[in-house]
């Protein structure tokens, strides 16, 4: 009898990915398919062969391999029998009927398989004799599945997965306190050169194939690879000095998409990101591996950079700000993935926080997390990973010290600010998306930690405090401070563009004496991260307030005044400093707010039909009293043939609408989110986005 011999395998690649919720992946869909399934789960497939296929005496072996690791995690043997039973931790091949030359099986794999490119090969043979090798030519990808309740990935509620795996458009909150605004984002995890472009990241990080499977090690190995710091080939170079010149501007971006598809096509790490682009594009990542992941914003977001659970702010004995190595940004961006964590003690599972951008070294490389937000939440920080970073990123206290000759660390304690960071912690609500404004916005701070101010706040964070001796000497001396004066500094909302506004500091005399006090306000344009551009208006002086009296201290601020400082993001930091000359009582205090930009308004002409052009009209009124040149809008939408385009528009005069149209042609049928930015030499940074609906 002849030579059992392989003619053709086939996975049913569409069939397969709509049992395995990978049906949206592009590679899918091509016309010459990859398979794409998730670990822990049946696929099927068929084998055809030279001849008809005997049970009796053929033998048919699957040999599956990751990469050319020889591990036990990295390869999987099986025969194909009718016997077979599917388990949890090994690799099984079913043979489920026989018509012919034609056989047709199920595959199992193990629930904690290596994630990546798997390569098949077949063995044939009949008895001992006529060994043939058939080598599979098409791609054959496997992932986490956190459908599977055995996965490490599994979420109970499955419903969150179509938001937290499935869904390519999200949004990023971005701004200060009380102007946060959610920022679209095209996520993109099913284009072809994203996903291929994920696993090109997985390669260059050389992390061990077998440790793919292991969520923990590998989300770790993401927060490290999505940024460039480690010179180790990441996914995006970071800068933060608001000169972009050789690369894209990190507020320009409107997805992760020309993200991945450059740093596939060039072999490099893309220029820029800043953190919500780390975050942005780290979900991407986690989505296309299977990962349920959100981005993350911590609104008044703490960077302690000396492990004292404290941000310390330092004044020079004229009350000049001196700053220090700890920084409060106006907000940061991170990202949580979900998983179990069987290296910690039970109750620790659930939301990890994982942090790509580059702030502070973990194990020595730029890194952070997973951390678990119950082990933040109760601060416990003896917990594998980076805990303390990110308690003190939600829920440090800020410590104000001014230089003293006396004291044992040479600076005593000007003021302690129990409830200043971490003020909203915010995440995109599952399964809702608005485009014009954040009803899609959910506030997730008591995931991170309890109240502020409650019992359970306190004891939190000061049972992170008992873990370091450096913190415990801080706190103690920050218990000390003594006041008869009260300062406040009134909070500034927001202001449109183009508006004056006003900084007030309330001062109410506690005492029975008299008192006079020195004070200082300053405004000053900030980049996001607290690093200070340009002062605005300064005013200092001496106010005399009587026993049990209440005065104010003023400065007006004219958009002229600032118009012209004014940086990326538009942020504006309020700072007062005060001095009591009869008790040598210090005060100081900041807020920062954002500049209101107007936002893009899109669209469209007629209904839109899948194949057929379409025009669409972007505009926003120009807010400033001067025009506009230089003007551009940049559009993205993996709904739209072309994907980003970038649209140029006519110079504007002063309040005047800025109008631009572009031709796209609907290439899916159903729900498509376009999202635009704008950029002038007067004007940059206002986004916008639109849904709308494509039929046949």
């Amino acid at each position: 009898m002849e030579h059992l011999a392989v003619d053709e395998v086939n996975f049913y690649p569409q069939e397969n990915a709509k049992q395995h919720n990978t049906d949206k992946y592009e590679l899918v869909n091509a016309e010459d398919p990859a398979v794409i399934v998730r670990r822990g789960q049946l696929f099927k497939g068929h084998i055809q062969f030279n001849r008809a296929y005997d049970e009796q005496s053929d033998v048919v072996q699957l040999v599956f391999t990751l990469g050319d690791s020889n591990t036990r995690e990295t390869k999987g043997f099986m025969l194909l029998k009718r016997e077979a039973v599917a388990e949890k931790h090994t690799w099984s091949a079913k043979l489920t009927d026989v018509r012919e030359n034609t056989v047709y099986f199920e595959v199992s794999t193990p629930v904690d398989l290596p994630v990546g490119c798997w390569a098949l090969s077949v063995v044939t043979r009949k008895g001992m004799c006529g060994r043939n090798t058939y080598i599979y030519d098409r791609e054959l990808f496997i992932l986490f599945n956190p459908w599977n309740p055995d996965d490490q990935t599994y979420m109970e509620d499955s419903a969150l997965l179509q938001e937290y795996v499935l869904n390519d458009v999200g949004k990023v909150w971005m701004g200060p306190i009380r102007t946060e605004r959610g920022k679209p984002w095209v996520f993109g995890q099913f284009d072809t050169d994203v996903f291929r472009a994920v696993m090109f990241m997985l390669e260059r990080s050389k992390m061990p194939l077998g440790q793919r499977g292991d969520p923990i090690r590998l989300c770790r190995i993401i927060s490290k690879m999505v940024n460039a710091n480690d010179r180790d080939g990441g996914v995006l170079a970071g800068n933060w000095s608001g000169d972009y010149e050789g690369g894209t501007a990190p507020y320009d971006w409107t997805g992760s998409v020309d993200i991945m598809q450059e740093y596939l096509q060039t072999k490099r790490s893309v220029a820029y990101g800043q953190c919500w682009v780390f975050a942005c594009v780290t979900t991407t990542v986690c989505r296309a591996l299977g990962i349920p992941s959100r981005v993350v914003t911590n609104v008044v977001s703490a960077h302690d950079t000396d492990c004292t659970l404290s941000i310390d702010k330092y004044y020079n004995e004229a009350m000049d700000d001196t700053t220090g190595s700890d920084s409060i940004w106006n907000f940061h961006v991170w990202n949580d993935a979900w998983m179990a964590r069987p290296d910690l003690p039970s109750g620790y599972g659930g939301w990890q926080a994982i942090d790509a951008t580059p702030q502070e070294r973990s194990e020595g490389r730029f890194q952070c997390g997973p951390a678990s937000l119950e082990a933040i939440k109760k601060g416990d920080l003896g917990l594998n990973y980076d805990v303390a970073f990110v308690l003190a990123s939600v829920n440090a206290d800020v410590l104000r010290w001014r230089i003293d000759p006396d004291s044992e660390l040479g600076h005593s304690v000007v003021e302690t600010e129990k409830d200043y960071v971490g003020q909203m912690v915010l995440t995109k609500k599952p399964l809702v998306f608005d485009p014009q404004g954040d009803e899609d916005c959910e506030d997730i701070t008591d995931q991170y930690k309890y109240s502020e101010g409650s019992t359970a706040e306190r004891v939190a964070l000061m049972n992170g405090v008992c873990h370091s001796e450096r913190a415990k000497r801080y706190y103690e001396l920050a218990s000390k401070v003594k006041s008869d004066v009260s300062f406040k500094l009134r909070d500034i909302d927001a202001v449109a563009i183009g508006n004056d506004f006003r900084i007030v500091v309330d001062i109410d005399n506690k005492s029975d004496e008299p008192r006079n006090i020195k004070a200082v306000l300053t405004a000053t344009s900030v980049f996001y991260n607290g690093v200070r551009a340009e002062q605005v208006k300064t005013v200092q002086g001496k106010i005399f307030v009587g026993p049990k009296k209440h005065e104010e201290i003023v400065i007006d601020v004219t958009a002229d005044d600032y118009l012209p400082k004014l940086i990326e993001y538009c942020n504006v930091k309020i700072s007062a400093m005060a001095l009591v000359d009869e008790t040598k009582q210090c005060w100081a205090d900041d807020d920062d707010f954002r500049v209101m930009k107007p936002t893009i308004n899109i669209k469209f002409n007629d209904n839109l039909v899948k194949n057929q052009p379409v025009e669409a009209f972007l505009s926003f009124l120009n807010p400033l009293d001067r025009s506009l040149s230089g003007c551009e809008f940049r559009v993205t939408s993996l709904g739209l043939a072309g994907r980003t385009v970038k649209v140029p528009a006519d110079d504007t005069p002063a309040k005047k609408r800025i109008v631009a149209s572009l031709m796209v042609t609907p290439n899916t049928l159903g729900q498509v989110h376009i999202v635009a930015t704008f950029t002038s030499n007067e004007l940059k940074e206002i986004t916008g986005a639109a849904t709308a609906d494509v039929t046949s």
